[in-house]
């Protein structure tokens, strides 16, 4: 009996203490989502009947065997995402065009009426096993948006979807990542497809409980708002979901998300490797540079979000050789930085939440996700100290909050103890799962992290301290409307730039750039930096010029100008912009006099570059003419797929060179109908 009663009276007293803990705040996350936040960067392969057309947005009337790919080894994926350090793929599996890449009972536009295996093939059973057999995580992305099925537009279509959603989710095996396009076309009676949402969110839970779901809206995961791979400088994980549906016209909300929203959806980030999210052996040259693609990495993964980073897959069904070396470049980059230099180190609080070893300040080094450091209860404000013992040189901190309990951190900075005093280096507003600060490297025997502004008692979970190679930024390559072209490297100091007009790889012996050279007819410059006595190098660039428009002039652009310099259109500018506003009885209208007869193979259009969308076109035609008066049918004319989320130049061949010496541009649809004007950055033609 007195045993019992000694034993009840010390429970009742360790009782407080053991039960003792932060209370949540906010939203919370799901436990399908904690487990996504353990990610950081994985692949979206976008491979389909595209692929074949050359197109981003296919049309729905290709033929099944079109897609016919020589060498098709999914195990080649699977082997370069594990090696670049990826930790799964999501394939689309299902475009706007509605093609499928599994032999789907549901539509005739499938690979089982294609010539391809002689339409035995498979392409989501072949990715599945290779991503088990490398230890990846298989992902998949349907387009609801179907531009093929006779159904589509009708309430039959949604079922219809429903059951295709099953096909996929019931036939490969786990799927960890359900990725939806909110993308919305019209339909073949001339009426957008009402999309049953919560039906294809149901499906999915039914079938693949554990697999996060993407969309603008979620329900687990939602878009960064924009496709260039960056994420907010302040992110937090949750959002006012039920203001915010597939297609959200006010996107750029979901860059920084809803502080106090109402669910739990954080970012993911998603940009492709190359220009276009789909294959063009037109873009081998313009893989995203090393320094390019890491500064991506610090600011998805580095900005509370994940990485999933496009692969544009090749016709013959490979992850092209510039993309694979690409990858494994950052990934060598990456590795240099793995020591943890605050590893093992004291650590000291400016306060503990109940003052118990529960929750300790020491947790933020250790390397359990269920440990984290508390402050004091109520408070706003908090510090952290790490003594690294001795001088050390150090440029990054990576910092995350403890998630299950909700994110609070809204502003917070570091200090590196120097001429005895601490001294800031970097400041930060929101954390969440994972934040990585880039500062110039410094050696410091101190660093103090300050959570300045919290909404609700910091956790902080995890720290760590590291000192990461720099790199030198690549030279810019640009050319003026007279041919002239200048090479610099703005940002690095006193850079020795050398370069190649004949298609190799710049070394240190190339020609050296010093001045302004020409290059009127066009032609490929590859350039590259170097410094520290020649013995670091960047990353070489390339750049492909046509002929330059130093003959050409505006003839026309409409008749409702609004006083900008129609200069502008053919300036070599890409910075500059050229606006108007809509003709009221017709198409807005560019014409350019090229000044002399010219083989016009195609033209360029490139968008607005200035982050805004106000004028982009969408739908158009292109004439040509020899006086100027008389003009053919049509050279060209289409639509620019998903030029509001990628405003990348568009080139766009014509079926059969054309001799012409003017060049009529026709803008019929801007990317919003209720767009005042047109706008453009720069006109071009192509003549090879």
């Amino acid at each position: 009996m007195r045993f019992a009663l000694l034993f009840s009276l010390l429970l009742s007293l360790l009782s407080p203490v053991w039960a003792q803990a932060p209370a949540p705040y906010g939203a919370l996350p799901s436990a399908r989502q904690l487990q996504w936040h353990k990610l950081k960067y994985y692949a979206f392969v976008h491979f389909n009947m595209n692929t074949f057309t050359d197109e981003e947005w296919g049309h729905g009337t290709e033929t099944p065997d079109t897609f016919n790919p020589s060498q098709l080894d999914c195990r080649q994926w699977a082997r370069v995402a594990k090696q670049a350090g990826m930790e799964g793929i999501v394939i689309t599996a299902k475009h706007h065009d509605g093609f499928c890449l599994w032999p789907s009972e549901y539509t005739k536009h499938s690979v089982k009426n294609s010539k391809w295996r002689n339409g035995k093939g498979d392409v989501l059973k072949d990715l599945s096993a290779a991503c088990k057999e490398y230890g990846l995580k298989f992902g998949v992305y349907l387009s609801p948006w179907d531009r093929n099925h006779p159904a589509y537009g009708t309430p039959e279509y949604n079922e219809i979807f429903k059951k295709t959603l099953k096909e996929v989710l019931t036939q490969y095996g786990e799927v960890f990542e359900v990725w939806f396009d909110g993308a919305n076309g019209e339909g073949p009676n001339g009426k957008k497809q009402v999309y049953d949402w919560p039906g294809f969110i149901a499906t999915v839970r039914q079938y693949q409980p554990n697999a996060v779901i993407f969309s603008d809206a979620g329900p687990d995961i939602r878009w960064v708002g924009n496709e260039n791979g960056y994420a907010g400088e302040t992110n937090w994980g949750t959002l006012n979901r039920d203001k915010v549906y597939p297609g959200y016209p006010d996107y750029w909300e979901l860059t920084p998300g809803h502080e106090d929203g109402t669910h739990w959806v954080p970012t993911e980030v998603n940009c492709s490797i190359r220009p276009g999210w789909y294959y063009h052996a037109s873009e081998d040259n313009k893989v995203k540079s090393l320094e390019h693609l890491v500064d991506i990495y610090y600011s998805s993964i580095g900005r509370n979000g994940n990485w999933l980073l496009n692969l544009p897959v090749d016709r013959r069904g490979l992850v092209h050789e510039n993309d694979v070396k690409a990858l494994m470049d950052l990934k060598a980059y990456t590795d240099k930085a793995t020591v943890n230099l605050a590893s093992n180190k004291p650590v000291t609080a400016s306060s503990v939440f109940g003052k118990t070893t529960r929750f300790a300040p020491r947790n933020v080094l250790d390397a359990s996700r269920d440990t984290y450091w508390a402050a004091a209860e109520g408070s706003k404000q908090a510090t952290l100290d790490i003594d690294l013992g001795s001088p050390t040189t150090l440029n990054r901190l990576l910092i995350e909050e403890y998630l299950p309990l909700g994110q609070r951190v809204k502003k917070f900075s570091v200090a590196a103890f120097q001429n005895g005093r601490y001294q800031t280096i970097a400041q930060g507003t929101t954390i969440g799962n994972r934040r990585i600060l880039r500062f110039p490297t410094l050696t410091t025997a101190r660093i103090r992290v300050s959570i300045d502004e919290a909404k609700a008692t910091p956790l902080i979970r995890h720290i760590e301290l590291y000192n990461a190679p720099e790199l030198i930024v690549p030279p810019v390559i640009s050319r003026s409307k007279e041919g002239l072209v200048r090479i610099a490297c703005p940002r690095t100091t006193d850079p020795v730039i050398t370069y190649t007009t004949d298609g190799s790889e710049p070394t240190a012996q190339s020609p050296r750039f010093g001045e302004p050279f020409a290059l009127p007819q066009g032609g490929v410059v590859k350039a590259r930096a170097f410094v520290n006595n020649m013995t670091k190098a960047s990353t070489p660039v390339t750049a492909q010029f046509d002929i330059s428009p130093a003959k050409w002039t505006v003839v026309s652009a409409g008749t409702a100008t609004t006083g900008n310099n129609l200069s502008r259109l053919i300036d070599g500018n890409p910075e500059s912009l050229w606006q108007q506003r809509k003709n009221a009885d017709g198409p807005t209208s560019v014409v350019l006099d090229l000044g002399e007869s010219l083989n016009l193979h195609g033209f360029t259009y490139l968008p607005r570059q200035d982050g805004r969308t106000e004028g982009i076109v969408y739908r158009y035609a292109v004439w040509v003419s020899q006086d100027g008066k008389t003009w053919s049918a049509p050279a060209a004319g289409g639509t620019f797929s998903n030029i509001n989320n990628n405003p990348t130049q568009q080139a766009v061949r014509f079926e059969k060179p054309q001799a012409a010496r003017y060049l009529k541009f026709d803008a019929l649809e801007t990317t919003k109908a209720d767009d005042p004007g047109v706008s453009v950055a720069e006109l071009g033609i192509l003549t090879r």
